[in-house]
């Protein structure tokens, strides 16, 4: 546009100069003649003949003298004398000649004498490949994190060829690897090349790449230029800072003052620390013109203005602006600020808002209007003509009235409060002149809320842990669900589903329907009860109300709230006491008896150790710590007492430990008067076994009837049982600690067993046992010997 400008003035000024030499002259011709000829020929080339193509009489030239003046300070053509052939002085270099880009125009003047006649010749310089591309530096580094997405861009250096049209850069190839590849951007007349990781890299497998970028312009034969690229592969920081424009584009005024702030850079990194502190610079290679214009704050983005803003001289400015992080190694992003420059034009176009209403529904349809605005300009003709504009994508637009400069807002898209619930609509007007001056005006809209969002629970399901033995009427925990509509569609209030198996539920929990917080209305007992599920339904205030429901379960904890039960000796009276009587003549490590026991709890609550809290004699007796077996540690002599009373102490090993003691008196007999108390004992428990067979064959009958309605039963359940595990509650045994399924032993005259889940058969339960001790009729011949 600038080459166009300046060719049309030059135009118009020889059109002028030439009018006014013919009224000057008062007689001549003028003509407009064009070549052409290529940059870097040798002096003395003709060009062409001006004689022949002016259509002069070439007999004549040896009267006639011509004269070439141009508006270049060198002169680079002259006319031939003898036969009007214009030829070249010295090599043009077009580059030096023409700076820019487009045709390069040489405007002469061809003055002929006798008589005098001015023509105009008009000589373009072609250009030829005779530059190759050339980067600014030989080198460029990256370093690029191993956990970077494919597809990520890093913007290389671009070359610079002064040559032109065709001749100019074309594209840029790289080395053949399977990690990166070069992709070009066309921004307007530039070409910005950049790197494009084609794949992840991974540092432990290669944390070096080498690379060359080769810059290649479009002549024939090609030239080109290249540049080193090595990438060094790193760890950690992983996010680069980000604009939220690839390019940005302002208007500033040519006679902006020097150090006004014209442009802030908004960078955001989602790291932390270090890491997302963000430094700015601009791009390493821009035109030195544009480092003595403007400058960047490193720390705030601010761009302010440095130098002289000349439109005539430049009315465009293309920034590249680097954000970079302090992370280890730095991380950057990148963008570019297009600057136009404009002229000053004396009044700015005005806006005027006639009607708003700043509130608008989220489920308004597209086509509902929001505001009416009126524009109008002081100015007359083409700089009060006015073009009104919204300047950022929203979901609004702007509609034309009847009448003119008039226009209203409307919704252009679906609104949703819950995605943006304020825009601040910036209206632009911008009047035709030249240059252009623009108005900005900033509208504050509200969305309304609409009941479109269903509670929700951030998670589901729920567990929730409850030690048992609980304050029953106590808050034990709490659900809480989330609305993102606002006031009363937001407003949530709980309960607990009562339907189908869940309506026992009730007489366990309650549930605060403004906060959620549940509360329990017994004590749970582990030994009872260890899980069970609901679930709570969250519902706001809207119109018409939307819901949701969470399942929660619950699972009882167990505490030490079960001291261990002794089942040998057994109780009597309130304590446990036992009587063994043992030969005096065994030997060391016979087995004396066992102290047997069990606890309701499980784990550690329910493991049980032993010890001895009293002995008459030490060096006599040992207590197994795990097993209860009492065993004597040497043989008995003469003069060892004939009786010993020992008091064990049970303790399980819950955090609070709770125990029971059990008192073992060992009598010493002689060895013969043994055998005989127990064949005493053995004829007085015949005449007992007919009496006591007769009870056991009623005791076995009804244990196995029992038994068997007992498995029918367990298989109903078991066949009726829902899915749902948890929508009954699952009562489990408990038998945890020292005790079997099946012991038998023997103390004094008397046969026992301890049981656990399951009975034996032919047995009977023994008082104050808590059903754990069943006393076994005693089948021994009277000769057997009591082990």
């Amino acid at each position: 546009m600038e080459n166009e400008k300046r060719s049309r003035g030059r135009n118009g000024v020889w059109f002028i100069v030439h009018v006014a030499l013919l009224l000057f002259v008062g007689k001549g011709a003028s003509a407009e003649i064009r070549y052409s000829v290529a940059e870097e020929v040798k002096d003395g080339t003709v060009v062409g003949n001006v004689a022949k193509d002016l259509g002069l009489d070439i007999s004549s030239l040896t009267s006639r003298r011509f004269r070439v003046v141009s508006e270049s300070k060198d002169a680079f053509f002259d006319v031939n004398q003898d036969n009007g052939d214009l030829y070249l002085l010295k090599k043009i270099d077009r580059e030096e000649l023409c700076l820019g880009s487009g045709a390069c125009l040489m405007e002469l003047k061809i003055i002929a004498e006798n008589p005098l006649e001015i023509h105009y010749v008009v000589v373009e310089i072609i250009d030829i490949n005779d530059h190759s591309p050339v980067f600014p530096e030989k080198e460029q580094r990256f370093e690029i994190f191993e956990q970077t997405m494919a597809g990520r861009r890093f913007q290389l250096h671009s070359a610079r060829d002064p040559d032109s049209g065709i001749n100019a850069i074309r594209t840029y190839t790289l080395t053949s690897n399977e990690y990166f590849e070069v992709t070009i951007r066309q921004s307007d007349e530039d070409i910005i090349p950049f790197l494009v990781l084609k794949k992840s890299l991974d540092r432990e497998k290669i944390n070096k790449y080498t690379l060359t970028v080769t810059a290649v312009d479009g002549g024939k034969p090609p030239r080109s230029g290249t540049i080193n690229v090595t990438i060094i592969v790193l760890d950690t920081n992983d996010n680069r800072p980000t604009f939220s424009q690839e390019s940005y584009q302002i208007e500033i005024d040519e006679n902006v003052q020097v150090g006004t702030s014209i442009f802030r850079m908004n960078a955001t990194d989602p790291d932390e620390g270090s890491n997302s502190e963000i430094v700015y610079s601009l791009g390493k290679t821009l035109k030195k013109k544009v480092y003595d214009i403007f400058e960047l704050d490193k720390i705030s983005g601010e761009i302010r203005i440095k130098g002289i803003v000349d439109y005539e001289e430049n009315d465009v400015y293309k920034l590249d602006i680097e954000a970079s992080d302090k992370g280890t190694p730095p991380l950057t992003g990148e963008c570019r600020l297009i600057i136009k420059i404009k002229d000053i034009n004396d009044n700015p176009p005005e806006i005027e808002i006639t009607s708003l209403s700043n509130t608008v529904s989220e489920d308004s349809k597209p086509g509902t209007m929001i505001s009416l605005i009126s524009v109008r300009d002081k100015d007359a003709g083409v700089n009060g003509k006015i073009i009104l504009s919204i300047t950022s994508d929203l979901p609004f637009e702007l509609k034309p009235s009847y009448k003119e400069n008039v226009y209203s807002v409307v919704t252009k898209d679906l609104l949703d409060r819950e995605d943006v619930s304020q825009y601040e609509l910036t209206i632009k007007a911008t009047d035709c002149g030249e240059p252009p001056l623009s108005t900005f005006k900033t509208l504050n809209i509200q969305v309304a809320d609409v009941n479109d969002n269903r509670p929700h629970f951030p998670i589901n399901p729920l567990h929730f842990y409850l030690s048992e033995n609980n304050v029953a009427g106590k808050s034990i925990f709490s659900v809480s669900a989330v609305d993102n509509d606002l006031s009363d569609n937001a407003a949530i209030s709980y309960r607990i589903v009562k339907e189908g198996s869940q309506n026992d539920i009730m007489s366990l929990l309650s549930i605060n329907s403004d906060n959620g917080h549940i509360s329990t209305l017994k004590s749970f007992d582990f030994e009872t009860l260890k899980t069970f599920q609901f679930q709570v339904v969250a519902s706001d205030s809207g119109t018409p109300p939307l819901s949701n429901n969470v399942t929660v379960n619950v699972f009882i904890l167990d505490q030490n709230d079960n001291a261990p039960v002794i089942l040998y000796p057994l109780s009597s009276n309130g304590s446990a006491q036992g009587v063994e009587e043992i030969p005096r003549n065994i030997n060391a490590g016979h087995l004396v008896t066992k102290v047997r026991a069990y606890d309701a709890d499980i784990g550690y609550n329910g493991w049980l150790l032993f010890s001895l809290q009293e002995v008459t004699d030490h060096s006599l007796f040992a207590l197994d710590r795990y097993t209860g077996q009492i065993r004597t540690l040497r043989s008995f002599t003469e003069t060892d007492d004939a009786e010993h009373k020992l008091l064990i102490l049970v303790k399980d090993n819950g955090n609070v430990s709770l125990s029971a003691t059990a008192t073992v008196i060992v009598k010493l007999v002689e060895p013969k008067e043994a055998f005989a108390a127990s064949d005493v004992k053995s004829a007085a428990k015949d005449d007992e076994d007919s009496n006591v067979i007769f009870y056991l064959m009623i005791t076995l009958g009804a244990v196995s009837v029992l038994f068997l309605v007992s498995i029918i039963v367990l298989i109903a359940m078991q066949c009726s049982k829902s899915t749902d595990y948890t929508s009954k509650y699952l009562q489990e045994a408990n038998y945890d600690g020292t005790l079997c399924h099946s012991i038998q032993y023997r103390s004094g005259d008397r046969k026992y067993m301890l049981v656990g889940p399951r009975m034996s058969i032919g047995s009977t339960i023994v008082p104050g046992s808590h059903t754990n001790t069943l006393v076994m009729p005693d089948r021994r011949r009277p000769s057997e010997e009591v082990g």
